[in-house]
């Protein structure tokens, strides 16, 4: 039954700052697909949470088709190095608000059921 509902994560809300940092890396070098372990130590994050940023969000990066060494790499999807430092910044920001709002959106929802639940129960406690 667990298979029927929808898992979704964040993939913004809250790891801006590690965003930034990554597209930072692709951005000193732009000619250049960068492996996790590259992106890990120029941006100090840890590799793991650089491979599942890299995967989590396709809008901002490509990875790159693989090699004999067998090494992943990625690189910034050309839509986005198109858009410029100031375009990236401002997409990263849009898309952590537009998240924002959804979280606060099913925060509230969920309130309001429960607010309904007792409404509905107190009648019959009294």
């Amino acid at each position: 039954m667990a298979s029927y509902f929808v898992s979704w994560t964040f993939r913004f809300r809250g790891k801006t700052d590690r965003l930034r940092a990554i597209v930072e890396c692709f951005l000193k070098e732009p000619d250049k697909g960068l492996s996790p372990a590259q992106i890990g130590r120029a941006s100090g994050i840890a590799m793991y949470d650089a491979v599942h940023i890299l995967d989590q969000t396709p809008e901002l990066f490509v990875k790159l088709p693989g090699r004999r060494d067998g090494i992943t790499r990625y690189r910034l999807a050309s839509s986005v190095a198109a858009r410029g430092e100031d375009g990236i910044e401002a997409l990263i920001r849009r898309n952590a608000r537009r998240e924002s709002w959804l979280y606060y959106a099913l925060l509230t929802m969920a309130l309001l059921l429960a607010a309904v639940a007792v409404l509905a129960l107190l009648p019959a406690l009294f």
